[in-house]
């Protein structure tokens, strides 16, 4: 089993995913690297804190299952799944080339160890109920996590399936917003409000907590809330900035999906020192 309880090492293995997502999408010259960034310490605190699963065993069958809803925000699981060990972190700077098993949105058929294809917006929760009531139907231990996008939750399915998923008391599903309020044509705000969302999830009937999601205690912690609480769902609304740690991408819509030039990456690499 794949964990790393040393919360000391957390940091450090975020700054070594930002700074890899910021090259693979410089040197693609294509991606999204502002949903990518928001959402680093979300992973890293599931990947190498929380979640059951074991790189030398893909396939084991009581691992936890991590669906990366919001699919457009590929660079950060590549990434991640490269620290951890599951793919080549020598071929992440091949994102979105063709034959590259590193596509623009993650595709099982190029990286089997992951949990589904995803990146049309609105799925993500759908599928991961699915897993999640196949392990408490199976009486395995598995626990599934969906990282959803703020703009994608604007999608009717995403509410369907949270009245879903508390009807049914499917209390081994977590639900995380990477909440960075951007999405692709600007600020929620002037597109569609998503407010007040704490409450929303709340009288859906799941169990609901707000954090800021760059804290990665706060992030272990929420985490082991959830796993503590029966008979409902948990939902995490976390409170991030879009292209953290680059100060030119931060709360800048403009990188929502526009690569940096190669100027922009040496900056960028340089203020992740």
């Amino acid at each position: 089993m794949h964990t790393t309880t040393d919360r000391a090492n957390l940091p450090a293995i975020a700054t070594r995913v930002r700074r890899a997502i910021v090259e693979m999408i410089g040197e693609a010259k294509s991606g999204h690297p502002g949903g990518s960034l928001s959402a680093v310490e979300i992973l890293t605190a599931l990947f190498f804190s929380v979640m059951r699963h074991d790189p030398a065993r893909p396939d084991w069958p009581e691992r936890d299952h991590f669906i990366l809803s919001k699919g457009h925000a590929a660079p950060v699981l590549y990434a991640v799944m490269a620290e951890c060990g599951y793919t080549p972190a020598a071929d992440l700077n091949t994102l979105r080339q063709l034959g590259s098993i590193y596509q623009g949105h993650p595709d099982k058929r190029f990286i089997p160890a992951l949990e589904g294809s995803t990146g049309s917006l609105g799925v993500g929760l759908s599928l991961g109920l699915g897993m999640a009531l196949a392990a408490r139907l199976d009486g395995k231990p598995n626990r599934t996590f969906v990282v959803l996008g703020d703009g994608e939750i604007q999608e009717g399915q995403i509410w369907e399936a949270a009245m879903f998923g508390a009807y049914h008391k499917v209390d081994n599903l977590v639900a995380i917003v990477d909440y960075n309020k951007i999405q692709l044509d600007g600020f929620l705000k002037d597109i569609m409000e998503i407010e007040p969302l704490v409450e929303k999830w709340r009288a859906f009937g799941w169990h609901t907590m707000e954090l800021d999601g760059h804290d990665l205690p706060a992030l272990q912690a929420a985490f082991a809330e959830a796993a503590a609480t029966k008979g409902k769902p948990s939902a995490i609304v976390a409170h991030t900035v879009k292209g953290k740690g680059v100060s030119f991408m931060e709360n800048n819509p403009k990188f929502h999906g526009v690569a940096p030039t190669a100027a922009e990456v040496a900056q960028a690499l340089e203020e992740l020192r």
